[in-house]
């Protein structure tokens, strides 16, 4: 059931929105907490009580940056939202983070605005969250061994959410930038506990380990296929539009494919499109949705050697699950900035 904020002012019922910072947005959704939301969201969608249209993005004319807007309603909640971010690839080098907008929650009775939350912070944790579901799902039991490539944003929340699906003995991290890399590895033993080294190759990065994180800008292929080991699980999570990718052809021929959302995928995932047009893989390369292995349509990993691939794409109804479940928890404990936004005339 929604809670609704008001008060009333000289005759009118003033409605009150809950505004909601990256800091807020850090301390009231946990990583552990993000994943079972994303496990019973990924489920509301492929049961079909869910509408997750395809994303709209607005470039600007010189390509560096865009701003996205991608709405969802989610039925079993009551609630629809829309995500508007911009995302600016070059601000890995700034102190910006790449992606920086807005999630705004809407109840579903009268259409009225009930939050408004950092998106960029949602989506860093929703994202690695995904992530996290997926890998508990196919990933072998005995998984241990992660290389993420890649030392932003998503590679620090990857780390998290690996720990959290994994019992991690090692971490291999490989960024375009070896200053970068070794910065992060510094900071991650710290935090974590566990032994985060560096490398200069992504070839060695990914030898021998049990999962690969790839969460960076790149536009063309810098994971190959024939350095992935026998049994490995790959979450390709950096690129989101058509025309870049993150894996070579072989490394998707080679690998049994799973998605957040089929008809994103076959519309967005230049991973997945690319060979495509190569005539390399068809559609039917899709085995399923996460979610369709949650509700029990389909199955996961068929054997320890197998190479399991997840495409993450990101869905706006991501989004509105954590948006969501940030303004109940808050609501619940009477917290948060909550401010004068709208009014409606009593009667």
């Amino acid at each position: 059931m929604i809670r609704l904020r008001r008060i009333r002012v000289r005759g009118y019922i003033r409605m009150q929105v809950l505004i909601v910072n990256h800091r807020e947005v850090q301390q009231w959704l946990p990583m552990s907490e993000c994943m079972d939301v994303m496990a019973e969201t990924l489920k509301t969608l492929s049961r079909g009580d869910a509408v997750n249209p395809l994303r709209h993005a607005m470039w600007l004319p010189d390509k560096s940056g865009l701003i996205g807007m991608m709405p969802a309603y989610l039925g079993d909640t009551e609630v629809m939202g829309l995500k508007a971010i911009s995302v600016f690839p070059g601000n890995h080098t700034t102190d910006y983070d790449s992606h920086q907008g807005t999630v705004m929650l809407f109840e579903t009775v009268n259409g009225r605005l009930l939050a408004m939350m950092d998106a960029g912070k949602i989506t860093a944790i929703r994202t690695a969250a995904v992530s996290g579901v997926a890998t508990r799902l196919l990933a072998r039991k005995d998984a241990n061994r992660l290389a993420i490539l890649g030392s932003g944003v998503q590679a620090q929340t990857h780390l998290e959410a690996m720990q959290i699906a994994c019992n991690l003995s090692s971490v291999r991290i490989w960024s375009q930038h070896f200053d970068h890399a070794r910065k992060f590895a510094d900071q991650a033993s710290a935090a974590h506990g566990i032994p985060v080294t560096a490398v200069d190759s992504v070839k060695e990065a990914v030898a021998g380990v049990d999962i690969i994180c790839t969460v960076t800008s790149a536009t063309e292929p810098i994971l190959r296929g024939d350095w992935i080991s026998p049994g490995t699980h790959i979450n390709a999570v950096g690129s989101s539009v058509a025309f870049a990718r993150e894996l070579d052809t072989a490394a998707v021929v080679n690998s049994t494919l799973f998605v957040d959302r089929r008809e994103s995928t076959l519309n967005e995932a230049g991973d997945f499109l690319f060979p495509k047009k190569e005539g390399a893989i068809g559609d039917d390369h899709i085995r399923g949705e996460i979610g369709d292995i949650l509700v029990g349509n389909t199955g996961g990993r068929e054997s320890s050697q197998e190479i399991t691939l997840f495409k993450s794409l990101g869905l706006a109804a991501e989004d509105v699950a954590s948006a969501h479940y940030i303004y109940q928890k808050l609501s619940k404990n009477e917290a948060g900035t909550w401010v004068e936004f709208n009014a409606l005339k009593s009667e």
